[in-house]
């Protein structure tokens, strides 16, 4: 009895845990869906142009970029529960700051602050991993665990998408920011009593000279990025800035090597057991977070005056958006399902062709709702079934005292994959290098939008084939059959 409590008692427990791990998943969800319906109020009532929304997008992904490193290596070194308790703090204090702001400056350092919470899945994972070691199914309850996680994250989407969507027009702009900073706040209470504390397991301390140096290069990529946007692809400044970020990795590479502890374990990212993860959670950014806003501004371009859209108002938009997440939470819930029947690397190739597919399907048929309804569903389900696993592979592949700064990569990379793909497809849709300008005079080609959905069927067709290729040692960990 007692030898059948002990197997027992850390699956119980687990539930537990993730309960409350749930909680933090549905406040990333209202984070990530919430604002979307109401970007043009947001420009309203802070006095802006809605083009200037773009700069809240560029500076929250700058922040995320920059603090994956970081708060992945402090998992490991302190433990993920302070680290997860600190990034919700910060996303908090973002959030309040986004109501009280008076202005475009205040609201965009707060929209930039809830970038922290880009940390949150990687963290829970490496929770829900080492609440595993002593199960003997650490690598299944993993998959399992992020599979509700994201399936939760993907619902909430919806909720807070319907939400802001039904009180914009009823409540006080003030009041209706509040909403998500409330959640997040009682998130953090949830995390502070719910959570154990287990210290960290990896040993020695920062790596402030590797921080310092990864820092430069992501920010100098990043503001190379954000040039294109500005100056256009024809400017020789953004590309001489985003070279100089690149150059800046040859000394990160030579030092994250000589040093004990390096804030990005160069090594374990270019072994046989990560790279083909963290290769295709770069590939799968380009598509799930730089191809989002094209879909958006096709879907309300009107077919009269334009000669292609769908004429959407924002009603069937938000329709679009629900379809699409709900097949990301298809595609996340599903997880132990596929895993089981076609082993972990099948899977992600699966999900990868998925996504392929859907994209590639944009290109022939992109005339009529029912159209886009299918390629969003298809690509949906595949990204749903990435979201989950990727993060979950990369900690089944890592060391125990490296789970952390191995997940978190995933989203990094992510991150890293979508902020380029958001330039590229601006210089594809305007030739200003801004997306937002979509006067008469300047709208998009069609073919703009082709080369957005060819590009984002290429990557992950891409990821699927360095999958197949990636040696099979890479899947050892993640329990990969035949």
């Amino acid at each position: 009895m007692t030898t059948n409590e002990r197997r027992i008692t850390p699956i119980q427990g687990l539930g537990v845990v993730v309960g409350f791990l749930v909680a933090v998943e549905i406040a990333s969800g209202v984070l990530q869906g919430y604002y979307t319906p109401i970007y043009p109020q947001i420009a309203e009532h802070l006095d802006i142009s809605e083009g200037d929304i773009n700069w809240f997008e560029a500076a929250q992904l700058i922040v995320s970029a920059l603090a994956i490193p970081l708060l992945a290596r402090l998992g490991d070194l302190i433990g993920h529960k302070k680290v997860l308790l600190a990034a919700t703090a910060v996303t908090a204090l973002g959030s309040w700051i986004t109501v009280v702001a008076p202005s475009f400056t205040t609201f965009l350092i707060g929209w930039a602050l809830q970038g922290a919470s880009i940390i949150w899945l990687p963290l829970e994972i490496a929770i829900i991993h080492r609440r595993t070691r002593d199960s003997g199914r650490q690598s299944l309850l993993t998959r399992r665990g992020a599979a509700v996680l994201v399936g939760a994250l993907e619902l909430a989407v919806i909720i807070g998408a319907l939400t802001s969507g039904a009180i914009v027009d009823s409540l006080d702009m003030t009041i209706v920011l509040a909403v998500p900073a409330v959640v997040v706040t009682i998130v953090l209470v949830l995390i502070w009593f719910g959570i154990e504390d287990t210290p960290g397991e990896s040993s020695g301390g920062i790596d402030w000279r590797g921080l310092a140096l990864i820092t430069l290069a992501l920010g100098l990529v990043m503001a190379g990025l954000v040039l294109v946007r500005l100056d256009g692809a024809d400017s020789v400044r953004p590309w001489l800035v985003m070279v100089l970020g690149v150059l800046v990795l040859v000394p990160l590479v030579r030092h994250e090597r000589s040093v004990a502890d390096p804030i990005v374990d160069v090594d374990l990212l270019s072994s046989p057991h990560q790279w083909p993860i963290q290769l295709t959670a770069f590939l799968f950014g380009i598509p799930v977070l730089g191809g989002q806003i094209p879909l958006s501004t096709f879907a309300q371009a009107d077919p009269d005056v334009r000669g292609y859209g769908l004429g959407a108002d924002s009603g069937f938009v938000s329709t679009l958006i629900g379809v699409y997440v709900i097949t990301l939470a298809i595609g996340a819930f599903t997880l132990p399902i596929t895993t089981r029947r076609f082993g972990v690397r099948r899977t992600l190739i699966l999900a990868c062709l998925l996504v392929a597919l859907g994209y590639a399907l944009w290109l022939p048929f992109h005339d009529s709702t029912l159209q886009a309804l299918i390629n969003m569903a298809i690509a949906g389900i595949g990204s749903g079934a990435l979201v989950a696993s990727l993060p979950a592979a990369a900690a089944a592949a890592a060391p125990p005292e490296r789970t952390g700064i191995a997940t978190g990569m995933t989203n990094g990379t992510k991150v890293i994959g979508g902020a380029i793909a958001s330039s590229i497809f601006a210089i594809a849709l305007a030739s200003t290098g801004s997306i937002d300008k979509l006067g008469e005079e300047s709208a998009a080609p069609l073919s703009g939008y082709l080369v957005v959905w060819s590009v984002c069927s290429g990557a992950a067709l891409l990821a699927a084939v360095a999958l197949m290729l990636a040696p099979k040692v890479a899947f050892v960990g993640a329990a990969e059959q035949g």
